[in-house]
């Protein structure tokens, strides 16, 4: 019936897509910019045909057909070439003649994109910005203590710790009985979690150590970044810088021969070893690294062939139990660097968190918990995961903190909150709730890369395809023709004024409440949130 542009089952116009290309003939040149810069190819330079009907004037002669040919932009109806509203294409264009534009009708896209019987998947995280983080407000106001009212002018030791804190006697006691006293490091409290090299770009994780190394050793504050799974740069693994780094080891081992390989000629310690069974976007899943992002530098520093997908198992595939994965994964990582690192968990925000808590307690070489909670982002969930499985953050840290006063170790084993935090950009007021409820330290990682690069990510479902290395911004790729696009030195920048800025409103927050000298670890006194079950199942004051 039309031979030219037949029509299927699967055929979608431009109407059907969640993203439409507005394109204005009379301001576009044909430079070619935005088909360049289209990390997903939706638009294309195209010929078209137009026929208008053309009458001479004063005379009898019947109207003739007038065929014109021009070139222009078209857009691309096929679900593998959808735009996702990333807007490269308007930020690149000289004359502001083509921007996306957020479609009327339902998204239609979704019902086609699965084809081949592959589930969806996306990056980013999912839930709508605002939370029970957002509503907590901070009630208890020091009336009698002037000088740490004064945030400006009082000095503050926003430092917490991370590794196994042992009272003077347990500590004296240990090192009789076993010549051997758990290390403990002093962080600033809030890191940079786990986010793999391969996850993202090279200039991106660079630009990231690079601003950690600046804050440490020209700022003074003791900024630590986890490398997340699949190992790093063999040449950080030999450096000094590696001091401000958290290697994360994951039910993969991706990276991790590279690592042993490097233990000899390590100049100084890594931070702490972090051994991940569980992230909070996606609690039972394993991650995966697609194909697309599995270059030949990553299938080396992996040990991998190259392009092929890379996925984790949801667990460790050689343990059996809470008590086996304790008892090997921490004693065996830290016999690796002969007991002089801080070795911990990191799980996903699960009903099932105290049972690891409580084999915790009783095993002097584990350094902390890390619990991730249900808003945590990722490039490798799918939205099944993201969208119906996971605990929120909030009421998980509050049960895993009283859980340790009641076993009288509040003090002693630190938690380490992530997931969700600063979602709807109150970094400083979440990570203090969090910190009140009763958490030593926060994680975040989507804010840092909407913070320091720019992601587009949006729970519109606008770009969001961190999973198949095609990043507009090149903060998830590995194609060179995209991760250039990022500064390495723009991206520290960033981090550091990121940071320095997180440190002034965490001290605005902390200086009302009188405590200067010291976190308010589990100050829950000074919360308040307007939602009754809220605040009864938190137990924080009632406010309204």
């Amino acid at each position: 019936m039309f031979p030219d542009r037949p029509i299927t089952p699967s055929t979608l116009s431009v109407k059907d897509l969640p993203w439409q290309i507005e394109w204005r003939m009379d301001k576009c040149t044909l430079c070619g910019r935005c088909t360049a810069v289209c990390p997903v190819h939706a638009i294309e330079l195209g010929v078209f045909r137009k026929r208008s009907l053309t009458t001479a004037l004063n005379t009898d002669a019947a109207p003739e057909n007038v065929h014109q040919v021009y070139h222009g932009i078209r857009q691309r109806t096929d679900p593998a070439y959808a735009c996702m509203g990333c807007a490269m294409c308007n930020l690149v264009c000289p004359n502001d003649a083509i921007v996306p534009l957020r479609s009327d009708e339902a998204d239609k896209l979704r019902f086609h994109i699965n084809r081949g019987g592959q589930p969806r998947s996306r990056g980013g995280r999912r839930n709508v910005p605002g939370g029970i983080l957002d509503q907590i407000k901070f009630i208890r106001i020091s009336m009698l203590t002037d000088p740490a009212l004064d945030a400006g002018r009082h000095e503050f030791e926003l430092r917490t710790l991370l590794g196994r804190v042992l009272s003077p006697e347990e500590s004296m006691r240990c090192f009789r009985e076993k010549g051997w006293i758990p290390p403990v490091r002093e962080i600033y409290p809030l890191l940079i979690g786990g986010m793999s090299f391969g996850a993202l770009s090279p200039t991106m994780w660079e630009g990231l150590q690079l601003g950690v190394s600046y804050l440490n050793e020209e700022l003074g504050l003791p900024v630590r970044m986890c490398t997340g799974e699949g190992g790093c740069p063999p040449r950080l693994l030999r450096s000094r810088f590696l001091q401000y780094v958290i290697l994360q080891i994951a039910s993969g081992y991706f990276g991790w021969d590279e690592i042993i390989h490097a233990l000899p000629e390590m100049q100084v310690d890594p931070c702490a070893i972090e051994i991940k069974y569980g992230q909070g976007a996606k609690p039972g899943d394993g991650g995966l690294l697609m194909w697309h992002k599995v270059n030949q530098l990553i299938a080396a520093i992996r040990g991998v062939p190259a392009g092929v997908s890379l996925p984790s198992p949801p667990t460790h595939q050689t343990k059996y139990s809470i008590e086996e994965a304790v008892a090997k994964m921490i004693q065996s990582m830290s016999m690796a660097w002969g007991f002089r690192v801080p070795v911990y968990p990191k799980i996903s925000g699960t009903s099932t968190a105290l049972a690891v808590l409580n084999n915790l307690t009783r095993n002097p070489y584990a350094g902390g918990l890390a619990i991730d909670g249900e808003d945590g982002g990722t490039g490798a969930a799918y939205n099944v995961s993201m969208n119906h499985m996971g605990h929120p953050i909030a009421s998980n840290i509050r049960d895993a903190y009283l859980t340790l006063v009641k076993l009288g170790k509040q003090n002693e084993i630190p938690l380490f909150a992530g997931g969700g935090v600063g979602k709807s950009g109150n970094l400083a007021a979440n990570a203090a709730a969090l910190i009140m409820l009763g958490a030593s330290g926060v994680q975040i990682g989507k804010y840092v890369m909407q913070a320091a690069a720019g992601c587009l990510g949006s729970e519109s479902d606008r770009c969001n395809i961190c999973n198949i290395g095609l990043c507009p911004k090149g903060i998830t790729s590995q194609d060179p023709r995209l991760y250039r696009r990022l500064d390495v030195d723009r991206v520290a920048e960033r981090v550091v004024d990121l940071f320095l800025s997180f440190d002034i409103e965490l001290r605005k927050i902390v200086a009302p409440l009188g405590r200067s000298t010291a976190l308010p670890i589990g100050m829950s006194d000074a919360l308040g949130i307007s939602d009754h079950h809220a605040a009864e199942r938190l137990q924080i004051k009632y406010v309204v």
